[in-house]
């Protein structure tokens, strides 16, 4: 059965940002196709959104499965164009990089990157990236964040993922002018998603015998608690709609409540002064200061 209204595929739709966007596109007239990796996830959204949504059962970093969606929807769009593709799907990997396994580095970079680009690469010719087809070309939405803007500690695989999606999104955006469709990226800050709660219970154990141990036990319990205070995703999912549907929107819309102080600020700062103060924040002076003691008495020189 083909689908009589607009439609949107928006990755990673089971919780969080990705549920938000469903339930404001939906409410604003558009057909969903939501990816989620689990039956029992189809199954609930597609019981709450009804004959507006149509569920995806795949992982983005599985190649074969996400050809498999791109023909579903290809099939129940009839030869029309597919208004829009949210990037949405993500995993934060966190730990100190010196102590961070490879395997968890790629499985980020699989994921948050690679992962994007598999998709967006196999829904572009639905979108318009190929003759011309049944209505406009649609747009593409990448879910970013200010990590792809600011680095910090204990994020640093997730950073690396962030920052090289914003250049992959820039790069992606010219190159897709030959074919009309544009490419919007939303910077999230932090937003209260059920991301907070795997946060919490994120296994920091094998670092806690590294130097690193009570800094980065500290940083989980901050953003832990910043995460569960901070606003909901119906913010970002308001921006998405935004990159969707307004005739002109901005290469980026940043989603950055109270942000002045988190983020605007340290970009004017000289890089070195944010050094410090980072540092300064997570103790790393005093336990600087604390290991040349000891190699100092270590080497009989201490004084």
């Amino acid at each position: 059965m083909t689908i009589g209204k607009r439609a949107i595929v928006v990755t990673g739709a089971s919780t969080g940002i990705g549920f938000a966007c469903v339930e404001i596109l939906t409410q604003k007239g558009f057909f969903v196709f939501g990816s989620v990796r689990k039956s029992v996830d189809a199954e609930r959204l597609q019981t709450q959104f009804g004959d507006d949504f149509a569920p995806l059962l795949f992982d983005v970093t599985d190649a074969d499965a996400v050809a498999l969606a791109a023909q579903e929807v290809e099939t129940r769009l009839g030869g029309a164009t597919l208004a829009g593709l949210v990037n949405n799907a993500g995993v934060a990997v966190p730990g100190p990089l010196l102590h961070l396994s490879i395997a968890d580095l790629r499985h980020q970079l699989e994921t948050n990157l690679i992962g994007q680009l598999q998709v967006t690469q196999a829904f572009a010719p639905l979108l318009g990236a190929r003759k011309p087809q049944g209505g406009a070309p649609g747009r593409i939405v990448n879910m970013s964040s200010v990590a792809g803007r600011f680095a910090s500690p204990f994020l640093g695989a997730y950073n690396a993922s962030k920052f090289a999606l914003e250049g992959m999104s820039d790069a992606l955006r010219r190159e897709l002018m030959i074919y009309g469709i544009d490419l919007i990226v939303i910077q999230p800050g932090v937003i209260a998603t059920p991301i907070w709660d795997k946060a919490d219970n994120s296994d920091f154990s094998h670092f806690d015998a590294t130097i690193y141990g009570p800094a980065a036990r500290r940083v989980q319990k901050w953003a832990v608690e910043a995460g569960r205070a901070a606003p909901g995703p119906e913010l970002v999912a308001k921006a998405v709609l935004r990159a969707l549907t307004a005739p002109r929107p901005p290469a980026r819309i940043p989603v950055i409540p109270n942000g002045a102080l988190g983020h605007t600020l340290p970009s004017l700062l000289p890089a070195r002064f944010v050094d410090w103060l980072v540092a300064r924040r997570l103790g790393f002076i005093e336990a600087r200061d604390k290991l040349r003691v000891h190699h100092s008495d270590g080497d009989g020189n201490g004084e």
